[in-house]
C-alpha cells in the first residue's frame, strides 16, 4: 500500500477548487486522478479537513471473550470442522468468517488431525513412481 498524498498537495488543491477551478481542471494541474480530487472535496466538506485518515492498526480479534472460551472448550471436546465451527459460532450469535477460525484454532495449537500417517504408512507395492529417477532405480534391481 502506498502512503498518503501530502497535505500540501491536497491543500493546494482544494484551494483551486475553492478559488473557482472545477475539479477536473484542478486535477489535470497538478497531476492527480479526478477522483481523488472530488474525494478531497467531499473530505473537506465532511470533517473540514484534508488530512488523511488513519492508515493500518490494531484490529481486535473477531473471536474473544465467552466465544473464544466456548470455541476452545468445543474443539477439545471432539471432531470439528472449520466451515461447521463457522455456523454453530453463527448459531450463538456470534458471525465470523471461515479464516477467522482459522486462524483462532491455529494460533490455540487446537488442530484436529483426521488420519494419522497418512500416505506414509501404507506399501509401497501399489504406489506409482514419484520421479523418473525412482522408475530407473526400480528397473536397475530386477
Amino acid at each position: 500500500m502506498g502512503k498518503p498524498y501530502s497535505v500540501d498537495l491536497r491543500k493546494r488543491v482544494v484551494a483551486a477548487i475553492e478559488g473557482g477551478m472545477s475539479r477536473n481542471q484542478a486535477a489535470k494541474r497538478f497531476g492527480v486522478a479526478i477522483s481523488t480530487a472530488i474525494g478531497w472535496m467531499q473530505r473537506v466538506e465532511k470533517t473540514g479537513s484534508v488530512e488523511p485518515s488513519q492508515i493500518g492498526g490494531y484490529k481486535p480479534k473477531a473471536i474473544s471473550g465467552e466465544h473464544a472460551v466456548w470455541l476452545s472448550q468445543r474443539i477439545k471436546d471432539g471432531d470439528f470442522t472449520i466451515r461447521g465451527l463457522v455456523a454453530e459460532l453463527a448459531g450463538r450469535g456470534l458471525k465470523v468468517d471461515y479464516h477467522s477460525v482459522w486462524d483462532f484454532v491455529h494460533a490455540e495449537k487446537l488442530s484436529f488431525k483426521k488420519k494419522r500417517g497418512g500416505w506414509r504408512t501404507r506399501s509401497t507395492r501399489g504406489r506409482a513412481a514419484a520421479s523418473p529417477v525412482d522408475k530407473i532405480s526400480r528397473s536397475r534391481r530386477s
